[in-house]
């Protein structure tokens, strides 16, 4: 899905045999190679490029060039080319960045260019970069892009921008530091003798000094003024004369100069001009192509014989490339051409023949450009479905927006398939309010046609279209039921679409709790993007294969597959790889490895903070909240907790709130809010958190009535992940309960899921209770080797070990704690004083001081301190 790299916008114009030597300017030029940034910034014709790249030339350092034009207004199209001229000094710069730009959503341009700055400052060597022709790009995010480049460039780098109007960064910051090199109009002018020597030298004319001081004058130094001018005169018999008729200032003699230019050329010459100055770029073939329609190209190319000869005739030629095959003509000369050009009907036809030629060399957006120009609708529409991708998807979504917004509604209304494509662009590049539309007009336009195998694949796309638009927002039914609908319809043929819809289709099985046939689904739509070569898909697919193997308790399998999203995401990563990490995150976790697990999660988190429009920044910090629960970081577990869920609201990721909630419950838990934790996990319809709740209110038999039914429908939808930690806490309950049997065997179950995927944390979660019963069960003989191990982490957090029946809680206690005592002494060790605890319960001051001398009497304790401390030992907090 790689855009094609046009070589010919990397290369300085090579130096030209004869050119007037400017010391004055090369001198100041030299002399700001310190600063940030030299801007040569003048009308047309000055002489801008030739004067930078004669500098560049002779100063001694490397020269990055990258030649913008008007496509380069997208911000992924714009940093494409930057990379590509960058690797053209070092291939080390920017590896990986190309992936990221090819992706239909690209990473913001921070991202990019603060890993491009990172490789540069890495390079030892002092360069320069030129931008040149700044002034084609009208687009705020490039210029926000440069800003960004300015404010972090590192000491080797300098920036030189040739421009005809100044860029909107911050000139006037730059100039106030000492930052800034400028070289305007008035410095590029020719003085009297860079005249004299442009004349007599460069153009071969013989004046007199003068008739030299008069055009001089009348052309106040303007570099293409004198060099029309001197065109213009060339041959004639009576130079002198022509030289005093020259009237008027520039900008009132351009045309008539052009005129007289063109007069002066034979008449093959004129056309051949007027001609091929419809092309940005051109070569001898192309020429050849557009002036006759060749269809073959000839060992000797005439039209190249026709460049060679108007480079020698200094006819504003600018060279692409050392091997001068590739040229364009001067920005300003080519306008004035384009301007004496007959009417659209009359240029049709050359468009028409650029097009054909650029298409059969695979330059398909070129193609495209030329199609579009020629008023040609099918051509374009048939170049922007491509050869098995679209150019879409290819880094042409700007271009083909811009020229989709010209076209009147008749125009579209004609063409269905362009509704369907401006609603598909638009939903790449993140417009997502107008795609809704876009698809309504076309499914109007499609009224009354019949339904052909073209018309249904359009309707098919269209759901397509719905269906990735659902995705965003996790609608499930509407997921399934326009991928369906997509995939009925969709030709066989159209791979790409029919890809993308199967990949959605697993999503909506995964969101719908239907595992197997999403699994499926994912291993489909895998095979069929890697066969295609569509990357993104084939990223999505593998994910969504990750996330059911660790839904599966396949954690050793999970984590190669989110291993293997990371290499196909490159260095450094698409954003989209933000989800492997945090799967990576998660399955650290529970191996018990939290500084792996934070490191995960933090990288997670920065890459999700790059998405649009997605939940995944607070998938991130839920998963953050657990791990600061996991390190006794209660209060910050808490913040992240309500900033999580602030968020979650104000974005409406409302499929983010039970996991919101499952934590939170577990940090009310944690503090003491017994009331508040039940409260929460039954409004959001949580079963586990709310049995969890009822354990620590002691009340058992509330648990176990919960989990009974909610383990059997567990197991009937074959959630292993639930499952397990179902189990944990019913063998729990059931032990709390007195059912001792019971709760040994749920736990065997539970450790014979657990023991292949190598969880830890997930009993290390559950405390005391749960390592005095693991201490059982390996007593009774129970998978030992894995319980040591389950033990061993306990102990290293400090938590007892020994039997429940040996505990030392039994003999030192006149009889238990009641839940409600056990929820005072919770508030008491988290430093509560008795009036805030019966504010946090709702209960009188005298009533706490109550509670708390029967905690004390059964404890048998005089102080807080010492009933906490025993109650730690105990294994009641």
């Amino acid at each position: 899905m790689s855009m094609n790299i046009l070589s010919t916008k990397l290369y300085m114009p090579p130096s030209r045999p004869k050119v007037v030597r400017r010391t004055r300017l090369l001198e100041r030029l030299n002399e700001g190679m310190h600063r940030k940034l030299t801007i040569v910034s003048a009308p047309a014709g000055y002489g801008k490029t030739t004067l930078v790249a004669e500098w560049l030339a002779g100063c001694g350092r490397t020269a990055v060039w990258l030649s913008l034009d008007e496509g380069d207004h997208d911000p992924a199209r714009f940093l494409t080319y930057l990379t590509a001229a960058l690797q053209t000094m070092d291939r080390s710069i920017g590896e990986g960045v190309f992936a990221l730009l090819a992706s239909p959503q690209p990473p913001p341009s921070e991202f990019i260019l603060t890993t491009l700055l990172n490789d540069i400052k890495a390079h030892p060597y002092p360069f320069h970069l030129v931008l040149d022709d700044y002034h084609v790009l009208d687009a705020g995010p490039v210029d926000k892009a440069i800003t960004f480049l300015l404010e972090r460039m590192p000491p080797q780098m300098h920036l030189v921008i040739t421009t005809r109007k100044d860029p909107s960064i911050p000139l006037g910051r730059l100039r106030a530091r000492d930052q800034l090199t400028e070289l305007r109009a008035a410095d590029l002018r020719f003085d009297f003798p860079e005249t004299v020597e442009f004349l007599g030298e460069v153009m071969g004319l013989s004046l007199s000094n003068d008739e030299m001081a008069h055009l001089d004058s009348r052309t106040e130094g303007w570099v293409a003024g004198l060099q029309l001018a001197a065109l213009s005169m060339k041959g004639d018999s009576d130079i002198s004369g022509r030289s005093a008729s020259f009237t008027g200032t520039h900008p009132f003699v351009l045309d008539y100069l052009v005129e007289e230019v063109l007069k002066r050329q034979p008449a093959p010459i004129q056309t051949f001009l007027l001609r091929t100055s419809i092309l940005d770029r051109f070569c001898g073939p192309l020429c050849d192509a557009v002036m006759a329609g060749a269809d073959k190209e000839p060992s000797i190319s005439p039209g190249q014989e026709v460049l060679a000869y108007l480079e020698q005739a200094n006819l504003f030629l600018v060279p692409l490339d050392q091997e001068k095959r590739w040229y364009r003509y001067h920005h300003l000369f080519a306008e004035l051409l384009r301007q004496k050009l007959p009417s659209m009907s009359a240029t049709a036809p050359l468009h028409v023949r650029a097009s054909e030629w650029l298409e059969a060399q695979g330059c398909e957006l070129e193609a495209f450009h030329h199609a579009a120009a020629a008023g040609e609708t099918a051509r374009a529409v048939r170049l922007i479905e491509g050869k098995g991708m679209p150019l879409l998807f290819r880094g042409a979504v700007t271009p083909i927006l811009n020229w989709l917004a010209s076209l009147p509604e008749e125009e579209l209304d004609a063409w269905p398939s362009l509704w369907v494509t401006y609603a598909s662009a638009l939903l790449l590049s993140g417009r997502l309010s107008g795609v809704q539309q876009k698809l309504q007009a076309a499914e109007k336009a499609l009224q009354g046609i019949p339904h052909d195998d073209k018309s249904r694949d359009l309707i098919g796309h269209i759901a397509s279209i719905r269906a990735t638009m659902a995705v965003n927002k996790h609608q499930a039914e509407t997921i399934l039921s326009e991928s369906r609908r997509a995939l009925s319809y969709l030709h066989q043929g159209n791979l790409p679409v029919r890809t993308a819809t199967t990949w959605t289709l697993g999503y909506a099985y995964q969101l719908l709790g239907e595992r197997a046939a999403a699994i499926a689904a994912y291993t489909e739509a895998l095979s069929a993007s890697q066969t295609i070569g569509h990357v993104m898909i084939t990223i999505m697919a593998t994910l969504g294969i990750g996330l059911l193997q660790e839904a599966d308790n396949r954690y050793h399998t999970a984590a190669e597959t989110y291993r293997h999203v990371l290499a196909l995401a490159g260095d450094p990563p698409l954003p989209v790889a933000c989800e492997a990490h945090l799967g990576l995150a998660r399955i650290h976790y529970e191996w018990n490895r939290l500084e792996e697990a934070q490191r995960h999660g933090q990288q997670a988190s920065r890459l999700a903070g790059l998405l649009e429009h997605s939940d995944r920044v607070v998938a991130c910090e839920v998963f953050l909240a657990r791990l600061k629960l996991a390190q006794g970081k209660v209060s910050e577990a808490a913040e992240i907790v309500v900033r999580s869920e602030h968020f979650a609201r104000q974005h409406r990721y409302e499929q983010q709130f039970p996991f919101i909630s499952a934590v939170h419950v577990q940090v009310l838990l944690r503090q003491g809010n017994l009331m508040a934790a039940s409260q929460l996990a039954r409004k959001h319809k949580l079963p586990v958190s709310l049995a969890r709740a009822h354990l620590a209110q002691g009340d058992t038999a509330a648990a176990l009535a919960l989990l009974g039914p909610h383990m059997e429908w567990l197991e009937a939808k074959g959630w292993e992940d639930e499952r397990l930690q179902g189990l944990i806490l019913e063998a729990l309950a059931l032990h709390a309960h007195g059912d001792k049997l019971r709760s040994l065997q749920q736990l065997s179950y539970a450790l014979a899921l657990a023991e292949p995927g190598g969880f830890v944390r997930l009993f290390l979660e559950e405390g005391q209770p749960m390592a005095g019963l693991l201490s059982e069960a390996a007593a009774a003989g129970i998978m030992q080797e894995y319980i040591g191990k389950l033990l061993s982490a306990m102990k290293a957090e400090g938590i007892y070990c020994g039997l429940l029946s040996d505990s030392p809680q039994a003999p030192s206690l006149i009889e238990p704690l009641t839940a409600r005592e056990t929820e005072v002494l919770r508030l008491i060790a988290l430093g509560l004083s008795n009036h805030e605890i019966g504010e946090r319960l709702f209960i009188s001051l005298s009533t706490v001081k109550g509670h708390n001398r029967i905690i004390f009497d059964k404890l048998q304790v005089k102080r807080r301190t010492e009933a906490v401390a025993l109650a730690r030992k105990l294994g009641l907090l």
